[in-house]
């Protein structure tokens, strides 16, 4: 039985790639079904590097998004970044239609020509996507929707991002080969964006700064709608890369040793301790001081946000933030890191969480390094690229292999998706 009201966003990043399902309720906000997660090294600074590793990682999220939603996912909005893609501004202007009022054709219209005014778009790169900034209705200025509107004639301007085509065609090639279909391609920055701002903040300007493994993303929105973006090839992976380097450990003890003890800020890393490094290879333990730990951090994360505010001092919006920063992904679940970027920009800093969720398997995704792919569900929401998926019994486990369990498993007698999803399957099951 097909089910139409569905979205899946896709999320692959350089350390993980996330898949979550969600439906949209009565009041428009997000029921999360059910979402999947797993490891990812065939992506170096958000470009594939390995086709059939990124294969395997799009498989093990799906199939576990398929197992928690008893959903069979056909169609995903898949995100898209990495230092290739970058943005354009474009003006437009057209005529209205006959009638004198505004409609679904005209703004159609007004972006299609916006993208045929580019210049010097060359033959290695392709638009992505169009995004309308501002709309002009003959004198009546600062439109972000102007359907309805009367006059004679509209003009504006529009932000288009551009990416490299065989990165994009890496990219989309991957998921492909994973079985499924792509419903959009959604520039990672916008999702992000429409995952932890909140409407005052997106209309007082703000900017979304999402700290992933590999890069990280920024994005400012002024007067309701994206104005600058760009993203820093500088990010997490370099924090543990500098922790292993600096303690002499394995990278996945110094990711474990940052994500237990670490700590971006010293004024806040507390009292002093020696903290316990397991050897390289067969070596004796050995001792740092958390101290040192936290030094190594906060530099390079310190490098991070000054990147950071580098870039929002270039793009000429500084003095238009007054809602601050937003930080996401999961860098910024760093300890420490939301008062160091307070002391770097000399703005108001708070942490991003994904916001309009209302039900299902909500709390799975309360976490900053879900921001994006919750952006990517939101953002298929918005633009009606939701396509049809089935309901299907969760894919039978190899004898040898137990069943995972998880602490945010539901409890028994409960079906991930709620209430709704055990109505649609009695129906299901009834009209045999």
């Amino acid at each position: 039985m097909l089910m139409s009201n569905i979205a899946v966003g896709l999320d692959i990043g350089t350390t993980k790639v996330c898949v979550v399902v969600a439906e949209k309720d009565e009041i428009g906000k997000l029921n999360v079904l059910g979402k999947g997660r797993s490891n990812s090294d065939g992506l170096q600074r958000a470009t594939v590097v390995n086709i059939n590793k990124t294969v395997t990682a799009i498989k093990s999220a799906v199939a576990d998004a398929e197992r928690e939603s008893s959903i069979r996912i056909h169609g995903v909005n898949v995100g898209i970044s990495g230092a290739h893609v970058h943005c354009i501004h474009s003006h437009s202007e057209i005529s209205i239609n006959q009638t004198g009022i505004v409609n679904d054709s005209d703004v159609k219209r007004f972006l299609e020509k916006a993208k045929t005014n580019i210049r010097y778009l060359d033959i290695d790169h392709e638009i992505i996507h169009v995004i309308p900034q501002e709309f002009i209705v003959d004198d009546q200025d600062g439109l972000l929707d102007p359907i309805g509107m009367a006059g004679t004639t509209m003009r504006g301007s529009a932000y288009i991002v551009v990416g490299l085509r065989t990165k994009i065609r890496n990219i989309k090639q991957c998921v492909e080969k994973a079985g499924l279909d792509i419903s959009a391609v959604t520039f990672e920055p916008v999702a992000s964006g429409i995952s932890v701002m909140k409407e005052r903040e997106k209309k007082s300007g703000v900017v979304v700064i999402d700290i992933g493994g590999g890069t990280t993303e920024v994005a400012i929105y002024i007067d309701g709608a994206i104005r600058y973006s760009e993203v820093i090839k500088v990010a997490a992976n370099d924090v543990t890369h500098d922790i292993a380097h600096g303690v002499r450990a394995l990278y996945e003890v110094a990711e474990e040793l940052k994500i237990t003890h670490g700590c971006a800020y010293s004024r806040l890393s507390g009292e002093d301790e020696e903290l316990l490094i397991e050897g390289i290879e067969g070596h004796r333990q050995k001792s740092v001081p958390k101290s040192s730990l936290t030094m190594i951090i906060e530099a390079r994360m310190m490098e991070i946000l000054e990147l950071v505010r580098d870039s929002v001092h270039r793009s000429g919006y500084y003095e238009y933030l007054n809602a601050g920063a937003i930080i996401t992904g999961g860098g910024s679940l760093l300890p420490g890191t939301e008062e160091l970027a307070h002391d770097v920009f000399g703005l108001d800093v708070r942490i991003g969480y994904p916001e309009g969720v209302s039900g299902g398997i909500k709390g799975s995704v309360n976490n900053p390094m879900y921001a994006t792919v919750m952006g990517l569900v939101a953002h298929a929401f918005q633009n009606n690229l939701s396509v049809d998926h089935s309901f299907a019994p969760p894919p039978e486990l190899p004898f040898d292999m137990p069943p995972k369990i998880r602490e945010d498993s539901p409890a028994v007698g409960q079906t991930p998706g709620g209430n709704k999803i055990i109505e649609k399957m009695k129906q299901f099951w009834d009209n045999l």
